[in-house]
């Protein structure tokens, strides 16, 4: 069967950030009617929602989240197909992935894409004990690991091995918060130094507070059509060029290597293949960095750098905006911020604004084709997708 190709031609994001005065419907919607507006659309174009959300029912006691946003968008009485996809944190590049073949399928024509998570209206103890519950609850979670812990034995072990240097790895957080003070959606918008990283309360040695993605309310949405009717509604469709996705062992023991995510590569390779490129040819990419350690094993795993080059990329600022990699334009999930549901989503409205050119003072220059990296707890799940200037 031929399949179309597919474009992005409308985009919207609410702030990240602790929305007191928001609900969960409210910002989902904010989100999605930004991008209907953004692609020109009346809204009775729309063929189908899928939305992107990994605990609506613990974080907020509402399931059915595909029905609510179906109806509080106005689209129940058209009878649209609305689906929520959860993979963790790789819930929203999902629901992406499921958007982005319907169209190419033919299924449907235009599709709107969210994602969003209301996570602060529990106390912080309980938001992450949900967010435990994307780790291996038999042989990790009741063990007494946490994400965090996880990701801590990830960057003992790295260290160890002599990959990077602690000092490197907090350079991820100074430099993500440097360009989240460019991003007026990002949840932290300040500059931050290396000593503040280094010396904030210890969360999991030797990963501090500064390591760690914050918790987080806040969506993201995006409209795809058929890229041969794109044009139609916008001057700047920004085309799907390929798109991977991959599994591995939910438990972090059961790995050979805990410094690698073979998922990451793997879906990473499909992408590639699939739009024909290699990793010198991406001008922007936004990674899964839930904590520092996690930047550079995707930068690692994605084919940018070899083992163990990293983290001097970091310290020497080649990832930085004007580098020769800008990576996590927006500030990523450490300042940026990290709803879950919507984490992969806003990565594709980052991409999509800097190959639009109209990133303001985070710009890349010349920006074509851009990548985004999200991942469903400790490597577990994988999405990449690769965007291209059409």
């Amino acid at each position: 069967m031929m399949m179309r190709e597919v474009a992005v031609i409308g985009i919207g994001i609410t702030k990240f950030g602790e929305l007191w005065d928001y609900s969960f419907r409210q910002i989902g919607i904010q989100a999605g009617l930004e991008a209907v507006y953004d692609a020109n659309l009346s809204g009775s174009e729309i063929d189908a929602m899928y939305v992107g959300n990994m605990s609506s029912g613990r974080f907020i006691d509402q399931h059915h989240v595909g029905a609510l946003i179906a109806d509080y968008s106005g689209m129940a009485s058209n009878h649209i197909p609305s689906t929520r996809i959860e993979a963790a944190g790789a819930s929203g590049s999902l629901a992406l992935h499921q958007g982005v073949m319907a169209v190419a399928s033919g299924t449907h024509d235009i599709v709107v894409v969210g994602g969003a998570e209301k996570m602060t209206d529990v106390s912080e103890e309980a938001s992450n004990f949900i967010l435990n519950s994307a780790a291996d609850q038999q042989w990790e979670s009741l063990m007494g690991a946490t994400f965090a812990s996880l990701h801590a034995m990830i960057a003992c072990r790295y260290i160890r091995e002599g990959y990077a240097t602690r000092e490197q790895i907090a350079q991820v957080a100074v430099k993500n918060h440097l360009h989240g003070s460019l991003n007026p959606k990002a949840q932290f918008q300040k500059p931050i130094r290396l000593e503040t990283v280094l010396r904030a309360s210890m969360v999991a040695e030797p990963l501090t507070m500064f390591d760690c993605s914050p918790i987080s309310d806040g969506a993201a949405a995006v409209v795809l059509c058929p890229m041969e009717m794109a044009h139609e509604y916008t001057d700047k469709p920004i085309k799907v060029l390929g798109i991977g996705q991959a599994s591995d062992t939910l438990a972090l023991y059961q790995r050979d290597d805990i410094c690698t995510f073979p998922a990451t590569k793997v879906a990473a390779q499909k992408a590639y293949e699939m739009a024909g490129l290699e990793p010198r040819d991406i001008d922007v990419v936004e990674v899964n960095d839930d904590y520092t350690i996690s930047e550079l094993l995707a930068l690692e795993d994605l084919g940018f750098y070899q083992r163990g080059e990293a983290g001097k990329a970091v310290e020497f600022g080649e990832t930085e905006i004007g580098g020769s990699l800008p990576v996590n334009t927006s500030g990523g999930l450490k300042a940026r911020g990290n709803p879950i549901g919507a984490t992969g989503v806003a990565q594709i409205v980052e991409i999509v604004t800097q190959l639009r050119g109209d990133a303001e003072r985070r710009q890349v220059k010349e920006a074509e084709i851009g990548m985004a990296h999200n991942v469903g707890g400790t490597g577990s799940t994988v999405a990449v997708t690769i965007l291209g200037v059409a």
